[in-house]
């Protein structure tokens, strides 16, 4: 048995990647950048056979460019079973226009078109998502939030590398799924920041802004076209409590951890830095 894990520089990947060897398993940790086992560039199918060959399962995070093309490689290898990290954004009502969510949508459809056995992993919202706020909190500055009142499902890294194990190594999970992950908790991004700042012992200030302003302050790195679907999203959600599931307790046997634990594993990243 060979699992291959793609993307291994990623924080589930890697957690996914230590756990496997812990179990003493075979594992091939691909990526794009250099030190991995193989090269595996999703955005380079040429990369795919070599990164294939002799795989029997394998870890893929939904890179829509060429899903197909790597589902056909991976059949033509042999693959037996390939677990595909998507996103619970799938399930929304505009999924097909939402740019953030047809990427993954369209890396599902091209999976599950293959001959290959498929499960489908949707985690909800990322725990590390609030690393977003990890410059203005270890600055003292306050964190610009748009819609400090929309509600989220945080899920941390390390419950979604343990429910992908679960359905790679336990041949009772390989049929089931599609499974939609969730944090134990519906927090709004007010509370989140309140977390974090008893975690962090200090309090940390929030400043409410508009879309325009919170757009051109995160100009740099989100492109206007997945901005304004971000930012719809969040509207959505401002005041109404995410829905939650057990999935990652049915998959690896605990509850869910808390933001709090996410946080305080991750106090580092927003301690206060010298001026």
């Amino acid at each position: 048995m060979t699992i291959l894990v793609t993307g291994a520089r990623g924080a589930v990947a890697r957690r996914l990647v230590a756990l496997l060897r812990e179990r003493g398993l075979d594992v091939r940790a691909g990526s794009s950048a250099p030190g991995a086992d193989v090269v595996c560039d999703l955005s380079d199918p040429a990369t795919f056979p070599a990164a294939l060959d002799g795989a029997t399962s394998v870890f893929l995070y939904a890179s829509p460019a060429h899903a197909g093309a790597f589902a056909r490689e991976a059949a033509r290898a042999g693959v037996g079973h390939v677990v595909l990290l998507s996103s619970s954004s799938v399930l929304g009502p505009d999924a097909e226009s939402d740019p953030l969510a047809r990427s993954h949508l369209e890396a599902e459809r091209a999976l599950l078109a293959s001959p290959t056995t498929a499960t489908i992993l949707r985690p909800g919202s990322f725990a590390s998502n609030a690393l977003a706020w990890s410059r203005a909190i270890a600055s003292g500055a306050p964190v610009s939030l748009p819609f400090p009142g929309a509600y989220a499902d945080p899920i941390h890294e390390a419950d979604i590398a343990e429910a992908a194990l679960a359905v790679l190594t336990d041949p009772g999970f390989k049929a089931g799924g599609p499974y939609t992950l969730t944090g134990p908790e519906s927090l709004t991004f007010a509370e989140q920041i309140e977390i974090l700042g008893r975690v962090l012992g200090r309090e940390i200030p929030i400043r409410r802004i508009g879309r325009e302003e919170w757009k051109a302050e995160n100009a740099a790195h989100i492109p206007e076209r997945y901005a304004e679907p971000l930012l719809d999203w969040w509207e959505s959600c401002d005041g109404r409590p995410a829905a939650l599931t057990r999935s990652v307790e049915e998959l690896t046997g605990h509850p869910a951890r808390t933001f709090a634990t996410w946080a305080a594993d991750h106090a580092a990243a927003f301690a206060v830095r010298p001026a």
